[in-house]
């Protein structure tokens, strides 16, 4: 039954809604990590939500806590270690955290972009490089987002020469999720931010990925997720993290919104 987690669900602070959800699984236990707009503050915290089955899940916590707003937790395993991305483009960086005691423990790590204005940003690892897609549009119009790559997750990280990717277009640039490697081929997601934020999911074949050329195709005629006009995600689409649990089956945790005070639900 969805959604399967909304902002009534979180105990610890008071939450004005729920989104960006990120998932790992460990040791057979799902994790799920999303924003928490806390309403009296006005900024998004990371919160913790955990499930044995990946359709029933309990809220434990506020996780990662900053002075400014977080969303968008990136969250992934590299070396038997797990770590976050988590947007703070408030901060004017992209900064990397690391669990020292998974899944509620996490510390700052580094910070591996500085700029002013990094959001939704999405890595991944292919080919023995790191990379990583950011939206970097200065005026919120979610239609400009670069592509970095690294030897090391640490960095030094290098700016892609065709980057920005994507220019001037916001029904294909903002991230949307989780960049996968599927068969050996990157996919990336993107919101469609036209005519406003956050209305549907697209996804983007990348054709052509090396550290001098980029080329990317749109798979389907159709947004992967939009808006179904009633519910919960009456509105819109604009988020998906998905998993393979073995060769037939996927799962993925996605978002929603409608415009009620309860606006958006995982």
């Amino acid at each position: 039954q969805n959604p399967v987690l909304t902002c009534a669900h979180v105990t610890d602070v008071p939450a004005a809604f729920v989104a960006d959800p990120f998932m790992v699984r460990s040791d057979g236990v799902w994790y799920m990590f999303f924003e928490v707009m806390v309403r009296p503050l006005g900024i998004g915290q990371i919160g913790l939500a955990i499930s044995n089955d990946g359709l029933v899940w309990k809220y434990q916590q506020i996780v990662v806590a900053e002075p400014y707003h977080l969303s968008y937790p990136y969250v992934f395993e590299w070396m038997t270690d797990y770590y976050m991305i988590p947007e703070s483009y408030i901060a004017g960086s992209v900064r990397l955290y690391k669990a020292a005691k998974f899944p509620t423990e996490w510390v700052f790590v580094k910070t591996l972009l500085t700029g002013p204005h990094y959001a939704d940003s999405s890595i991944f690892r292919h080919e023995d490089r790191w990379w990583m897609f950011t939206e970097s549009s200065l005026d919120m119009k979610h239609d400009s987002v670069r592509l970095f790559y690294s030897e090391y997750l640490e960095g030094p990280w290098l700016e892609h020469p065709r980057s920005p990717v994507v220019d001037n277009n916001p029904h294909i640039a903002r991230p949307a999720g989780r960049a996968l490697v599927i068969n050996g081929k990157p996919v990336r997601y993107a919101q469609d931010c036209f005519p406003i934020y956050g209305t549907q999911v697209r996804a983007f074949e990348i054709t052509e990925l090396t550290t001098e050329n980029y080329q990317e195709r749109e798979i389907g005629e159709h947004p992967l997720l939009t808006g179904s006009g009633t519910g919960w995600n009456k509105d819109g689409m604009h988020h998906i993290d998905p998993h393979q649990i073995n060769e037939n089956r996927w799962i993925a945790c996605v978002d929603g919104w409608h415009w009620t005070p309860k606006s958006t639900d995982d």
